[in-house]
């Protein structure tokens, strides 16, 4: 197990300002959208791909009414749902290889911008498929870690109700499972009684490539220039980051 050790090295952790905030609404909004849009329904308790993006808002402490109120436009066609997904690949600052996902409602304009940043920041743009060989996509669920939970006992667990690997940090429980089988394994793991914080598909990088302090620098520059686009929704990269700076990532 453990295959994915460096997990929390390399993850990306949301702001806790008020306007960290609202940008993660911006983007979690427009993925509430967009799923509504492909499976034809605005009910969470009948939508689980829904659901998860429910939480993934809660767990970046937006307003329940915020949420509710997004729901209900979205359900009575009120709100602009004209998104598409788009996928970059590009090589950052020292060769760290980074996948940009985005959904946009004007192609060229998010093309160009993210260009823009990898020029800016001393990396490319690079051609579909030149990095993502390097990532898995895996369904990857986050666990609340509470005071006296025994590791060995959540990780046998997680592998009862069908996860394929684990690793944990300090306060979460990092649990992955095939694309397919993350609706199953979550509920699995809440029937046990365990506190979903996030279920979502993520591509988790094959190996990881150390980084001198001079091109950290660049890469935390790169990463924060895609967190300010509204249309950049998630940022992967190989990286291995310091732990110590991780609340900047």
């Amino acid at each position: 197990m453990s295959g994915h050790s460096k997990w929390s090295t390399i993850k990306r952790k949301k702001g806790e300002k008020d306007g960290a905030r609202a940008k993660v609404f911006t983007k979690i909004s427009r993925e509430i959208l967009v799923c509504i849009k492909e499976t034809g329904s605005a009910d969470p308790a009948n939508n689980s791909k829904l659901a998860a993006l429910v939480q993934k808002a809660k767990s970046n402490n937006i307003p329940n009414d915020n949420i509710d109120r997004l729901l209900k436009k979205a359900a009575g066609g009120g709100e602009k749902n004209d998104y598409e997904n788009c996928v970059y690949e590009g090589y950052g600052p020292g060769g760290v290889a980074v996948i940009v996902e985005a959904l946009t409602d004007n192609k060229n304009r998010t093309a160009a911008a993210v260009r823009h940043i990898f020029d800016k920041c001393g990396g490319s743009l690079g051609t579909t498929n030149c990095v993502s060989y390097m990532f898995d996509q895996k369904g990857m669920i986050t666990v609340e870690r509470k005071p006296g939970d025994d590791e060995e006992e959540v990780m046998m667990a997680a592998l009862d109700v069908g996860a394929d690997d684990f690793d944990s940090s300090d306060d979460e429980f990092y649990i992955f499972t095939a694309p397919s089988s993350l609706d199953a394994v979550r509920a699995g793991l809440e029937k046990a009684g365990m506190t979903i914080v996030l279920a979502e598909t993520k591509r988790i990088p094959s190996s990881t490539v150390d980084v001198d302090e001079a091109t950290e620098v660049k890469i935390r520059r790169l990463l924060d220039m895609f967190d300010e686009d509204d249309d950049v929704q998630e940022v992967y990269h190989n990286a291995l980051l310091p732990e110590d700076d991780a609340d900047d990532e």
